[in-house]
């Protein structure tokens, strides 16, 4: 099952996605659920949120996954919304 978590920074949270940047993509590479990913960009050019294409067993797993990043740890987020994907092109 696809899940795309779709987060959204806290306003003023640049830094926290810096401290916090190096766990988080290690937390991606080793959880073996990440399709794709990548940071949304504002019309300044800095990171502002995440997008992250999960391939899980069920919703349960993609909150499990959701809940032990470092980023969410770190309170990085001012939302995060999991919502089921279907990859239609790619």
């Amino acid at each position: 099952m696809l899940i795309a978590l779709i987060a959204i920074d806290n306003p003023g949270a640049l830094e926290t996605r810096k401290a916090n940047r190096e766990a988080h993509v290690a937390y991606l590479k080793e959880s073996g659920v990440v399709q794709q990913a990548g940071p949304f960009i504002s019309n300044t050019g800095e990171m502002c949120g995440s997008l992250i294409i999960l391939d899980v067993q069920d919703m349960e797993a993609a909150q499990a996954f959701a809940a032990g990043d470092p980023y969410g740890k770190a309170g990085l987020f001012e939302s995060v919304e999991l919502r089921h994907w279907n990859r239609v092109i790619g």
